[in-house]
């Protein structure tokens, strides 16, 4: 519940070897300058599909895809067609829908029994809702889609036969669905992406809108979802700070953007890269061929960025954490997840004044094995 103590001293060294649950080894860059300038830096490839680059996971290659090319300029055109769809202006217009989803899955907690698990309830349903009815996905879809997601972001938790089956049952649905489309055009994120392949070859391939159809899924639903679950929970251990924000609404979103640099549910594993040139940092080189992974964590936990960075502070300013990424490759859904954030957390302190944890914060179980570490059951009543 609490940050991890591990933090405090890791920004000692500039870059620190590290063991992946693989077994691959890789370098670790702590401190927030760092990390904030590597993101954007050209020494370092995303496109980790190499055969000396260190695995995230034995058993899964998780985001790895030998046909697409991460890196600039073709991944710069590419994500300049998504963000169109994650525009400040259509994120706001979710907003209301967003919030009748929020008080419908709230109509319903109240309605049922007592304690509720929030996770099942309103975190993971929540962004799931919005996500698909901004893509496109069929409401009926949306249970079997979670289960492959799980299974596709399985690192060590699941066996690499059932881990294959899911990444294949989520590549065939996303065909089906991508083919369906086709037939019967829309207005949804997906429909467009098949308009953008369809009038001009050069700028998506089939492959390519694929994989992006799938990235946005699950970007747009896991991480989210997780935040939602993981950081009502911290919020709820620590009832001081629910205080304060049920006596002034203003502070929703700092609390949100304060909760994000806190992050306790993500892994910097998403951010492996491979350099492809030696690289001086701060007295130490990344040769050339090392496999790097750029920790988020460590620098949302820099003491030279942010004044005592190990309190919870929602009333904190100016909190530029990286729990986005920085750079070419900053999170595109970061302003939908603040919007679903700032919504799911007010919804339930309004609806719900006493809200509190039905089970002490120290003992919520971790989820373990997977690519988010957020608790998976939280436990809540009224």
């Amino acid at each position: 519940m609490e940050i991890p103590e591990a933090l405090r001293g890791l920004r000692e060294d500039p870059v620190v070897e590290v063991t992946l649950p693989s077994g691959d080894r890789a370098l670790l860059v702590t401190r927030y300058h760092d990390v904030r300038s590597l993101f954007a830096d050209h020494r370092l490839s995303r496109n980790i599909a190499r055969p000396d680059a260190a695995r995230i996971s034995a058993d899964n290659e998780l985001f790895v895809d030998p046909n697409i090319d991460p890196d600039p300029p073709k991944h710069t055109k590419v994500r300049g067609l998504v963000t169109r769809a994650f525009t400040a202006r259509r994120v706001e217009a979710l907003r209301p829908i967003a919030w009748r989803i929020a008080s419908d899955l709230l109509d319903d907690m109240e309605a049922g029994p007592r304690p509720v698990d929030l996770n099942e309830a309103y975190a993971f349903p929540l962004p799931i809702k919005v996500i698909c009815l901004l893509l496109g996905v069929p409401a009926e879809d949306r249970d079997s889609f979670r289960s492959m997601v799980d299974g596709f972001l399985s690192v060590t938790k699941l066996p690499k036969e059932e881990v294959a089956r899911c990444r294949r049952d989520l590549w065939t649905y996303l065909g089906d669905l991508i083919d369906s489309k086709r037939r019967d055009h829309s207005e949804d994120l997906i429909s467009g992406l098949i308009r953008v392949r369809d009038e001009d070859d050069n700028r998506l391939t089939e492959h390519e809108l694929h994989y992006w159809t799938q990235g946005l899924l699950i970007a747009g639903y896991v991480t989210t979802a997780s935040q939602i679950g993981t950081g009502t929970a911290v919020l709820l251990h620590r009832r001081d700070l629910v205080a304060q924000i049920q006596q002034d609404w203003s502070l929703v979103p700092s609390a949100v953007e304060e909760l994000l640099r806190c992050q306790i549910m993500g892994s910097s594993v998403g951010t492996l890269r491979y350099a492809v040139e030696d690289i001086p940092l701060d007295g130490y080189t990344i040769r050339k061929g090392s496999s790097v992974l750029l920790s988020e964590e460590s620098a949302n936990m820099d003491e030279s960025v942010f004044e005592d960075p190990f309190n919870l502070d929602i009333r904190r300013k100016e909190n530029h954490h990286m729990t986005f990424g920085a750079g070419l490759h900053y999170c595109v859904g970061a302003a939908l997840a603040r919007m679903e954030l700032q919504v799911a957390t007010e919804a339930l302190l309004r609806r719900f004044p006493n809200v509190h944890l039905a089970t002490p914060g120290e003992q919520l179980p971790r989820a373990l094995g997977g690519f988010m570490e957020g608790f998976t059951d939280i436990p809540v009543d009224w």
